[in-house]
């Protein structure tokens, strides 16, 4: 069962290209990732943007150690950046 999360959708939407960084914060497994990874997600396609515009990045994997670095991270996120469209960065 998918909880209907259209209240922060629309937060998320109406705060897009303010120019400031959106942190969502909550208790343990209340949704959080699944929130951004999986409805936000899903609500940027529909707009139309490239799924190649959208770059997840998941800090619980192990695999993704080297970016708790920040000038790794930057480095990172500089070099996916292919072009002048928005880019929408999911770090969680």
């Amino acid at each position: 069962m998918v909880v209907d999360r259209s209240v922060y959708i629309e937060k998320l939407q109406r705060s897009k290209r303010n120019g400031l960084i959106k942190i969502i914060t909550g208790l343990r497994r209340s949704g959080k990732s699944f929130l951004l990874k999986q409805l936000f997600k899903k609500h940027l396609l529909s707009e139309g943007i490239s799924e190649n515009h959208i770059i997840i990045i998941d800090m619980e994997s192990r695999k993704n150690k080297m970016f708790k670095n920040p000038d790794y991270l930057l480095d990172w996120v500089e070099n996916q950046i292919q072009d002048e469209a928005v880019y929408y960065i999911i770090i969680d």
